[in-house]
């Protein structure tokens, strides 16, 4: 009784010590406790934050949002001075109307032109009918001259009519070919003034977009940041002005390569939220990065040293969230999370066993001796 009195404390000790390793292992998920899922605190709520930048130079002159309000696709965010795009756009509206007048203009010529040519056309043909009588009456003329019927003076003058109508249809032909280069010329110019009019439509579409650029407006529906400019404050382009986080959220999980076996997409998962006292929510695994986080940094890990210490790495592994849960409104982007996620069964493919020698087999790819 004695030797038991004088144990006791030394067994409360050791039970002390045993049952807080226990607790320390249960607390860290460690074997045999976290033999039933996979667990992981490296894991964060994802969304895409974008930053909204102004588009065009000038004076804010209203911001009608704060600080992290809720806006709808198309929400006016911020107003800048437009009076300059104002004034620009109506100066290239003018210079496309006075375009389009001065090939209305054109047309009008083309068709007066058109006219003319086909007067000169007739011209010409009367021109050319009359040389024909003038021909005929100088033939005419020298056949009763040889007969003695007429005088030689009759035949000088139907010589005379017959030069005068020659010339007559020679001048005709000029002045259509010259009514017929009038109208080439306006049509040539027709198309010239085609091109100022695309010319100025490119720039009335400039200006109006120029314009459109001096109102900011939400692209989605989702919550603002901080607002970081005010009225007043003198804006270029670039220059960033909130940041709007939409509704789509996700979570990134970063998991341990040793426990990828058990994991696979489309899995249900869930996780809790420290920011919500471990708030529980579900999602399902949606995709698995093509690469090891290690793999994504500037500057890699070269393992061809003589010194090599085994690292497990880490996978991102993306989680959609369930829609519709109850509190799912409060999460944001950045927040910790906790994942939780149980351990299947996976029928995964072996690699190909190739004969071996003395009857055993290896596997195909099996690396040679000394790697």
């Amino acid at each position: 009784m004695r030797v038991l009195k004088h144990n006791i404390p030394t067994l409360f000790v050791l039970l002390a010590g045993i049952l807080g390793t226990l607790l320390m292992l249960w607390a860290w998920q460690l074997p045999p406790f976290g033999l039933a899922e996979i667990r992981t605190s490296n894991a964060y709520v994802r969304g895409s934050v974008t930053t909204l930048s102004a588009q065009a130079a000038g004076e804010v002159v209203e911001v009608p949002v704060t600080d992290f309000r809720t806006v709808s696709k198309g929400d006016v965010l911020v107003r800048i001075d437009d009076r300059s795009a104002k004034q620009a756009l109506a100066q290239a509206e003018a210079r496309l109307a006075s375009a389009e007048a001065a090939l209305d203009g054109n047309v009008q010529s083309i068709r007066s032109a058109e006219a003319t040519l086909a007067s000169r056309k007739a011209a010409a043909g009367a021109a050319e009918a009359a040389l024909e009588i003038a021909r005929a009456t100088d033939d005419r003329q020298h056949q009763l001259l040889e007969r003695g019927v007429v005088s030689d003076t009759q035949t000088d003058d139907a010589d005379l009519a017959l030069r005068r109508a020659e010339a007559t249809l020679t001048e005709a032909t000029s002045t259509v070919d010259v009514a017929r280069e009038s109208v080439a010329g306006a049509r040539v110019q027709s198309r010239a003034l085609e091109a100022e009019i695309a010319s100025a439509e490119a720039a009335v579409s400039l200006a109006r977009l120029d314009l459109e650029h001096r109102t900011i407006r939400a692209p989605a529906d989702g919550r603002l940041g901080q607002i970081g400019v005010r009225r007043g404050q003198f804006v270029t382009a670039g220059t960033a002005v909130m940041s709007l986080v939409p509704e789509n959220l996700w979570v990134i999980a970063n998991v341990k390569e040793t426990e990828l076996a058990d994991l696979y997409e489309g899995q249900e998962v869930s996780f809790t939220v420290d920011a919500l006292r471990d708030r529980s929510f579900t999602g399902r695994v949606a995709v698995l990065s093509p690469a090891t986080a290690s793999e994504f940094s500037v500057m890699g890990a070269s393992t061809a040293t003589g010194n090599f210490t085994k690292i497990a790495q880490r996978l991102p592994v993306r989680i959609e969230i369930d829609p519709d849960q109850p509190g799912a409104e409060r999460l944001a982007p950045g927040l910790s999370v906790v994942l939780h996620a149980s351990r299947h069964a996976t029928d995964v493919a072996q690699p190909e066993r190739t004969p071996g020698p003395a009857g055993q087999s290896a596997p195909s790819d099996a690396a040679p001796d000394g790697m």
